[in-house]
């Protein structure tokens, strides 16, 4: 599969429209937009397609497809900025969006922070082009999805006799292209796809049933993992969940599966995110320069990995990035910032225009023989968490309290299944007093991270 130029879309990658028609909409865009008055503007236009298969039991139970356009303008009358969108691609509809932003900005109220990134902040044309290998278009139908969905399905299901049921096996084949510009001269925009197979079995009868799920998810379908090898684990982790106990109240360690922990990188990216910074609303405010995690930990950010869920040659206001240490020896080195919290907050934008990019969170401590079973070993005696449920996280107090699902852990091993139980802590307390992460990386999202140990948290259950 060879990867497409970055002038012209190809006629086998499903789109309607070319690249070259798609810049060409986003100049007379712009153009419309300087006629009618505007001091600034940026016009972003897209289209995205994709295929989404769901079987339950072996028998076909969705088929879907999506085919989505749009062109997005902002319109600046100085500070005063104007927003519309339609998925009209003619030119009469093109000057009625472009008079809607304008409309808009002429009735909005002056925001010193308003505006478009500074020029020297903007992609060049050469780092707005870097390909990063992020456009694999899978050619798969619906017939042949479905049994791909079979097969993870089937897979789940012979494992053990105990698996009785299923909630669904699902593939899906998504891709888009976009092309951006705007009047400081950015231009720039890309082709990307993401991929995924995904199954849900149940385990047991009665009040003892247990679900639990797998899936892989990839940029390139040639890279997702076997679906019969997604069924099987998907299986084993929803019969490891049998015969589940609650567990005595108490403070105990606990340790995250790496599944999950990437929830504990998110809660630290919300909380020195520009939008919470400016606005008071984080527990991190002012944390720039300040230890805030063990200082063992570092956190890295590499946007132009390829393939990666996360990579990005320029942000959502085509702002370039870079790699960035964002966490060093546990003291914090960069906010995540667009321009306009860039500026509410007096600083430079760090090219988050749209969130991060690749983050990866690590200690210096992890040694490669780190495995999860060493990780147990360490932990010696707590819970072993390996799902989380409930929105408990309270970003402007710090304040963290989740529903909890894993296994009850004595002597560095596991003992037994644990459910209906309540943890709870602190962030800023759980981040200092991190203790370990694993070498069982799994990158969730755009962020990867092995297991972390807290070694003391408070646990409410029977």
């Amino acid at each position: 599969m060879t990867t497409p130029d970055r002038d012209s879309t190809p006629a086998d990658s499903g789109f309607a429209y070319r690249r070259e028609q798609f810049q060409q909409i986003v100049e007379d865009t712009l153009k419309l937009a300087r006629d009618i008055g505007a001091s600034d503007a940026g016009a972003e236009v897209s289209e995205g397609i994709g295929l989404s298969v769901s079987v339950r039991k072996g028998e076909l139970e969705n088929v879907e497809r999506n085919r989505d356009k749009s062109v997005g303008v902002s319109v600046y009358l100085g500070q005063r900025r104007g927003n519309a969108s339609t998925s009209d691609f003619s030119p009469a509809a093109l000057r009625q969006t472009v008079q809607a932003a304008y409309d808009i900005a002429r009735f909005t109220a002056v925001d010193p922070a308003a505006g478009l990134p500074d020029a020297a902040d903007l992609a060049s044309s050469e780092e707005a082009a870097r390909d990063l290998d992020l456009f694999h278009p899978w050619a798969v139908d619906a017939a042949a999805a479905a049994e791909i969905a079979r097969r993870c399905e089937d897979a789940a299901m012979s494992v053990d006799k105990r698996i009785t049921n299923s909630e669904g096996a699902g593939v899906s084949a998504q891709q888009a292209h976009f092309w951006a510009g705007n009047s400081r001269g950015f231009r720039g925009g890309y082709d990307s796809s993401r991929h995924y197979v995904s199954v849900s079995p149940i385990a047991g009868k009665g009040r003892d049933m247990q679900r639990d799920g797998w899936y892989s998810s990839m940029r390139d379908a040639r890279d997702l993992a076997a679906p019969e090898a997604v069924g099987r684990y998907a299986a084993e982790r929803a019969l490891a969940r049998l015969k589940s106990r609650r567990v005595a109240t108490g403070q105990v360690p606990v340790l995250f599966e790496s599944t999950v922990a990437a929830g504990l990188l998110g809660a630290y990216v919300q909380a020195t995110s520009g939008g919470a910074l400016y606005r008071k609303a984080s527990f991190l405010v002012g944390c720039l320069g300040e230890p805030v995690l063990a200082k063992h930990i570092d956190i890295v950010e590499d946007p132009h990995q390829p393939k990666g869920k996360g990579s990005a040659p320029f942000d959502d206001e085509g702002v370039r990035t870079r790699a960035r240490q964002i966490v060093q020896g546990g003291v914090v080195q960069s906010y995540f910032l667009s321009s306009y919290s860039a500026r509410k907050l007096g600083m430079q934008t760090t090219g988050h225009a749209g969130g991060s990019q690749n983050l990866t969170m690590k200690s210096r401590k992890t040694r490669p023989g780190d495995t999860l079973d060493q990780m147990l070993a360490k932990m010696g005696r707590g819970l072993f968490v390996t799902e989380l449920m409930g929105q408990g996280v309270n970003y402007v107090t710090g304040d963290y309290s989740r529903g909890a699902a894993g296994f009850w852990v004595e002597d560095g091993r596991i003992a037994y299944p644990v459910h209906e139980v309540t943890i709870a802590g602190h962030l800023r307390e759980m981040f200092r007093s991190i203790a370990a992460i694993g070498a069982d990386a799994y990158t969730q999202g755009s962020k990867t991270v092995g297991s972390v140990l807290i070694p003391r948290m408070k646990l409410a259950g029977a």
